[in-house]
């Protein structure tokens, strides 16, 4: 197996609490650069769309949702070219990066599966109380819409503030995206590492983040747990499927319904 080199996670940690990211430009490039949006998506997490037509397809159950049991195969899922997207900035020094930052707990996966096969889902890094997700992707229909609603319910319930989506799409504004100055997206991100709800400014204000300074570690961490327990408490006959890690798909469906 080729080793490829990777980013020091702490540096790429540290990007990310200000508000930095790396990207390559293509999957067979050999270098990355960091990326600082001049505008920012982010999902309110109270502000989720969970239309109809989606609540039904969670309540089905028509996926097996897992997380953190196929971590590098979702990084490879999403970087995998497919019609609609013939190629993709994740490349080997990405890959490496980010399975680094998995082996140490700041990184997640949420995989969705149809008849054994990884069918689409998404990844992304922790720090603190914020999530910053890096990739989501659909081989199969409603796939993605279906793992960002199974984070969006587990980061409500684990305690998170704040959703990263980086960059606006209109599949991301259908389901609650919005887009912010990167100075109001900084403001949001240092006060939930700083301990806060993030929640000072809004899309549209007129303050910023410029001249502030980052917070210090240690920071508070979300439970990424905290949904398989209240899983099993509000399904005891069912329970959360200890062999997939995600509670029933209309637990899911009711949290969202309540918190959105």
């Amino acid at each position: 197996m080729k080793h490829f080199e990777s980013i020091d996670p702490a540096l790429l940690l540290s990007a990310y609490a200000q508000g930095i990211f790396p990207m390559a430009d293509g999957a067979d490039d050999p270098s990355v650069h960091w990326v600082e949006p001049r505008l920012r998506a982010i999902l309110p997490l109270d502000g989720f769309h969970l239309s109809h037509s989606l609540k039904k397809v969670l309540v089905s159950d028509r996926f097996r949702v897992t997380t953190d049991t196929a971590f590098a195969d979702m990084v490879a899922l999403c970087a995998h070219p497919a019609d609609d997207r013939p190629t993709t900035w994740i490349n080997p020094v990405i890959k490496a990066s980010y399975d680094r930052l998995f082996q140490i707990g700041h990184a997640h996966s949420v995989e969705c599966w149809q008849g054994g096969e990884l069918v689409g889902g998404l990844y992304g890094v922790t720090l603190g109380r914020a999530f910053f997700g890096e990739s989501m992707v659909s081989r199969a229909r409603d796939a993605s819409k279906v793992a960002l609603a199974h984070l969006v319910a587990r980061l409500i319930t684990g305690g998170w503030k704040l959703l990263d989506c980086q960059f606006i799409t209109p599949h991301l504004a259908s389901l609650g995206a919005i887009e912010i100055r990167q100075a109001d997206y900084l403001a949001r991100l240092y006060s939930v590492l700083a301990g806060g709800d993030g929640a000072a400014l809004g899309a549209g204000t007129t303050g910023g983040a410029t001249g502030a300074a980052v917070p210090s570690p240690p920071f508070v961490a979300g439970d990424w747990g905290a949904l398989d327990a209240l899983g099993a408490a509000a399904a005891p006959d069912l329970g959360a499927d200890r062999a997939t890690g995600s509670p029933p798909g209309y637990v899911i469906a009711q949290l969202l319904t309540n918190t959105s």
